[in-house]
């Protein structure tokens, strides 16, 4: 099931400027521009493959107790409607908020300031997750060339 019901979009859509997947949300630009006209259905399977890239991506970027850390934070960064969502996702809504707002991580790290710390694993989930959305676009939707 897909964690949150409606559009995936956060207002950054890059495909009005000629990306295939967008930087915002990675939702492909076909499904950006059909997404009103999309049946509930289409939406779900859309919003399922998009929670299961996250999930996946953000267990490979932090640990479970790092994860916990950041659903912590959520109050802290008004975060609504956490118990819609999976902890992956908290997490990285949280830490993409906190990236922002130039705030430090919430544990301990080695040099540099928690604040360059968060931006940069932020910079490493959406980068992978931007590969990952790419991977399932060529395998799901490019025509081999003859």
């Amino acid at each position: 099931m897909p964690e949150t019901s409606g559009s995936p979009c956060i207002g950054v859509c890059s495909t009005t400027y000629g990306d295939l997947i967008c930087r915002g949300c990675y939702r492909f630009a076909h499904e950006v521009a059909q997404w009103n006209g999309y049946e509930p259905a289409q939406q779900a399977a859309v919003l399922d493959r998009l929670a299961k890239f996250r999930i996946g991506t953000v267990r490979r970027h932090l640990t479970p107790t790092q994860i916990d850390q950041l659903v912590q934070q959520a109050p802290s960064v008004k975060l609504r409607r956490v118990g819609e969502r999976s902890a992956e996702a908290i997490a990285y809504e949280v830490l993409r908020r906190l990236s922002l707002w130039r705030r430090p991580l919430p544990w301990p790290v080695g040099d540099g300031d928690g604040t360059t710390q968060a931006r940069s694993l932020l910079e490493r989930i959406d980068q992978e997750m931007r590969e990952r959305s790419e991977a399932h676009y060529e395998r799901s939707f490019r025509i081999a060339a003859q």
